[in-house]
């Protein structure tokens, strides 16, 4: 009767070494949202194909335009399950995003934000563990590669220009510039190209980049690789316009649709699964 009742236990909760509480874990995956049905879909396909025990829920939630679909409407749903830790995944291109600020204080996991915000702190019984944007993860730049491989013909002479949306506030610029000059020295190894380097939309850093390879190394090709979600505005008409003038290699194409992502998404709540398991290994 015993073991009978541990198994049915076991598939519903997780069991951590914690005191004697019962645990339930849940995972929460943040992105911006968008009007774009597609987009959206995009988003749900790669969270949905995330690899977890059957007994851990997870909701893909959104900042805003999704109705229904936001962030306390996924942080009251996983509380209706009996979730106690939610794992927050910001499915977000860099830390310098002002919105994972935002995120991170209305979630509790900060004081203060770092820049006025709208948001208000959100209703939560459960703890909330707060995971990393992508940045310059390595399989991202495994992503962004496969993505630009098809454009190379002769990486020893060419140069990648990795382009993000950026940003002009304090603090938050830099963080910007870390991630994206990291992932491009991972994007040169990868491929074996000459050089590569990064720019900012915000603030327009294209044509500075352009000209200086153009002066200094006119023979040689610049791939422009763009680092964005998924495809839109910025990859279909903002990056195209400030590149107007210049010669180059451009596809478009956006980290989604790509398993990796979903595999990124598993890296970063891999910790947390394996307290869980080994959770599960302890009696009750």
């Amino acid at each position: 009767m015993f073991v009978r009742l541990e198994a049915m236990l076991r598939d519903t909760i997780f069991f951590t070494r914690e005191g004697y509480g019962v645990v339930k874990y849940g995972i929460l995956v943040i992105s911006h949202g968008s009007r774009s049905e597609s987009w959206v879909r995009l988003v749900d396909d790669a969270v949905g194909a995330v690899r977890l025990p059957a007994e851990i829920p997870v909701f893909s939630s959104f900042l805003e335009i999704v109705e229904g679909r936001l962030i306390q409407d996924g942080i009251t749903h996983l509380e209706s399950l009996g979730v106690t830790n939610i794992v927050v995944v910001p499915l977000f291109v860099s830390s310098g995003s002002t919105h994972i600020d935002e995120i991170a204080y209305a979630l509790g996991a900060k004081k203060a934000p770092q820049l006025p915000t709208d948001m208000k702190p959100f209703a939560i019984r459960a703890r909330i563990h707060l995971t990393t944007p992508i940045d310059d993860d390595p399989v991202i730049a495994e992503i962004v590669y496969a993505k630009i491989k098809a454009l190379s013909t002769d990486p020893e002479r060419e140069m990648v220009l990795l382009v993000g949306h950026g940003s002009i506030e304090n603090g938050f610029h830099q963080r910007w510039r870390r991630g994206l000059e990291r992932l491009a020295e991972r994007l040169k190894r990868l491929g074996g190209f000459d050089e590569a380097a990064s720019a900012m939309l915000l603030p327009n850093q294209i044509p500075d980049r352009m000209e200086q390879w153009r002066v200094r190394k006119p023979g040689h090709t610049v791939i422009v690789a763009p680092l964005f979600l998924s495809e839109g505005y910025f990859t279909e008409a903002v990056i195209p316009e400030r590149l107007q003038g210049y010669s180059y290699r451009y596809n478009g194409e956006a980290l989604l649709p790509h398993p990796g992502i979903s595999r990124w998404i598993e890296r970063q709540i891999k910790p947390f699964v394996d307290k869980m398991q080994d959770g599960t290994r302890t009696r009750i």
